[in-house]
């Protein structure tokens, strides 16, 4: 039977949730084989595809082979490079697109202030979010006050983003209480840290890593009682540390890794190549602090 545009589309999809770019780029073959590769959605989904395998070069690609994108192809576009922190290149298109008279939406704002977050541009965050809200009348949804207060978070910014917080016109959810604490975490903030940790226990009682974060920040601190008590309340409460996990494809197959284990079986080689290049990054620091 042969495929249809549907057909290529959910392949894509499929292999943009697992990353899998071999198998990614022998479908975008077949796109062309079956004379898809002009059709917007499966171009879309090419460019969405091509962006989480990594290959942000291949989605620029195909987005230029696009005669006449719609507003999902300028947002897919602008999406790929924000994942990716090129907040330039994002911005970039996002100038392109008005310029031929597409009006953004709030998705097109939500990729460029995510790409603010990852590139630490503050007040290129806030003037964006006032071009969203007075220039083009888009109403603000509860992520794009999270990239606002994760940017000044980040900053180390945490009373101007709570400040941001209180004047939201809803309440903030865990991911916004998530951000502050991440940065509590990275600044020491202890008090604001509590705070922030008590908003998410209460919207979400078994999130683990409220206490483990909160922990930490205690750890840093030399508050020990506190982290003993930290540790009793989460045995108390039933509530498990999930263990860190990621995987990685190398040809035909699928390596996975789990927080603390040591069990894949080129464990002594991944150290040595983990060594190798801290002492790279060691020399080369060194080096540049020497001469520059």
């Amino acid at each position: 039977m042969r495929p249809d545009d549907v057909t290529f589309v959910s392949v894509l999809i499929a292999c943009a949730s697992l990353a899998s770019l071999e198998e990614g780029r022998q479908v975008h073959a077949l796109v062309t084989k079956h004379g898809f590769d002009s059709h917007l959605s499966v171009s879309n989904n090419l460019i969405t595809m091509h962006s989480k395998c990594g290959g942000i070069v291949d989605s620029e690609q195909v987005f230029g082979q696009i005669s006449h994108p719609d507003l999902i192809s300028w947002n897919t576009i602008i999406a790929a490079f924000a994942q990716h922190g090129l907040y330039d290149k994002a911005r970039s298109y996002f100038d392109q697109m008005v310029t031929v008279s597409v009006q953004p939406d709030g998705i097109t704002f939500l990729s460029l202030l995510s790409a603010c977050c990852r590139t630490g541009k503050v007040d290129e965050c806030m003037n964006l979010f006032s071009l969203m809200v007075h220039s083009y009348g888009i109403p603000p949804r509860s992520e794009h006050y999270a990239c606002l207060v994760d940017v000044m978070s980040r900053a180390g910014q945490l009373l101007r983003a709570c400040k941001i917080i209180h004047e939201m016109p809803f309440k903030a959810d865990s991911s916004i209480w998530g951000a502050v604490l991440a940065a509590c975490s990275v600044h020491l903030n202890v008090k604001l840290g509590e705070l922030a940790a008590t908003k998410i226990l209460n919207l979400d009682p078994n999130n683990s890593g409220a206490y483990v974060m909160m922990s930490n920040i205690y750890a840093a601190s030399g508050k020990w009682k506190d982290v003993h008590r930290i540790r009793v309340l989460m045995k108390e409460q039933g509530v498990k540390k999930q263990s860190g996990n990621s995987w990685l494809q190398i040809g035909n197959k699928v390596h996975y890794f789990f927080g603390g284990d040591p069990s894949h079986p080129n464990i002594n080689d991944i150290h040595v190549a983990l060594r190798r290049m801290a002492l790279h990054m060691k020399v080369k620091s060194d080096y540049e602090e020497f001469f520059l």
